[in-house]
């Protein structure tokens, strides 16, 4: 019985501590919706690319731009929180042969991607929060081919889902209580996948190496 009581006691001070904790810094708790655009590159790792390839373009580089979505706990100075993504690009290859030989040299263009994870941080200023974060990640490539009668890329409907872990680390501004500013480095490496036919049939799932470097700018709204 006192062990009941005493672990009821414990409960109910942390439910009254949290949120005490959480007010102190207002500016970087609670539910928050964000825009988000910056550089994407993907390319094969090192155990998939062509070495000694300087004329071909293994590399998928573009524009990302997307939203992103969360929910931030503050205790005494430091923020913990969940959220998730999804991003669109614009980034494909400049390979002009239909050559399905290794990721990142295939007629590629990069699909969405999707992230979902956790962030960690520290406010290093009563605005600005410095913070690290890791989830998983899964992105989409589709396939593309060359018309052999006009030359032109033609979308095949075959699609490439990879699966992977993301890291990065970024700095967050409030710029109002309610508006914030943010810019992000994050690193995401790929490891398996499977290829979607266009008629939905989808193939074993396969190991792969895959890299992708993006560095994001956001401004979001927090409720």
């Amino acid at each position: 019985m006192k062990k009941g009581l005493a672990l009821l006691a414990a409960g109910s001070a942390v439910a009254f501590a949290l949120p005490a904790a959480a007010q102190e810094n207002p500016a970087f708790t609670g539910p928050r919706i964000e825009a988000l655009v910056g550089y994407d590159s993907s390319k094969p790792g090192s155990s998939e690319d062509i070495d000694n390839a300087e004329d071909i373009d293994q590399s998928l580089d573009g524009i990302a731009y997307g939203v992103g979505i969360g929910y931030d706990f503050g205790f005494n100075g430091v923020v913990v929180g969940i959220e998730g993504e999804w991003l669109e690009t614009d980034a494909d290859t400049d390979y002009d042969v239909f050559a399905p030989v290794a990721f990142g040299v295939s007629n590629i263009d990069s699909g969405r991607d999707l992230y979902a994870g956790i962030r960690v941080g520290t406010l290093v200023t009563p605005q600005t929060l410095l913070y690290a974060k890791g989830g998983y990640t899964n992105a989409r490539y589709n396939v593309a081919g060359i018309d052999s009668t006009t030359g032109t890329r033609v979308d095949t409907d075959t699609n490439i889902d990879l699966d992977g872990w993301r890291i990065g680390a970024g700095v967050e501004h409030a710029i109002t209580p309610n508006v914030f500013g943010k810019l992000e480095y994050r690193y995401s490496n790929y490891e398996k996948g499977e290829v979607q036919a266009p008629s939905g049939a989808e193939s074993d799932r396969f190991d792969i190496d895959s890299d992708r470097h993006q560095v994001m700018v956001g401004v979001g709204y927090r409720f």
